[in-house]
């Protein structure tokens, strides 16, 4: 089965569908529920055997590039200064389909928000490995 990356954005990817603001702004029980609702998405995936990892990323301008031993870390703008720390986290999610891929990534798109309406986030679907590659 293809394995898919469906990478969360910060803030809403080409356009945002509302203004949200930042999760630190938030009333602690928007924050509990929206931490329940993905935490209700892991369980749902490892119950349906599509799970395979997730990672939430450090929030927005906390990157750090490191340079070596011998070089002081380097605070930057993010990985990569055109993201600009878009990235917010990640499921790896091993599925039949791109189509059942999409479906995932729409439910975990409709978490909720502050006064738990749906955030609607702008969510990146990419196949990342379909089978393994030949050797010749």
């Amino acid at each position: 089965m293809p394995k898919y990356l469906l990478l969360k954005h910060y803030r809403g990817g080409p356009d945002q569908y509302r203004p949200v603001p930042p999760m630190d702004q938030w009333e602690p029980e928007d924050v509990e529920a929206h931490m329940a609702f993905l935490q209700h998405v892991n369980e749902l995936l490892q119950e349906n055997g599509e799970w395979v990892d997730a990672q939430a990323l450090t929030p927005e301008r906390t990157w750090v590039r490191y340079g070596g031993p011998d070089a002081a870390p380097v605070v930057t703008d993010g990985p990569l200064p055109e993201t600009s720390d878009l990235a917010a986290g990640w499921y790896m999610i091993d599925v039949d389909s791109h189509e059942r891929a999409v479906e995932l990534a729409a439910y975990v798109s409709s978490e909720p928000g502050p006064g738990g309406t749906p955030l609607y986030e702008w969510i990146d679907v990419r196949e990342v490995m379909s089978e393994i590659p030949s050797r010749d």
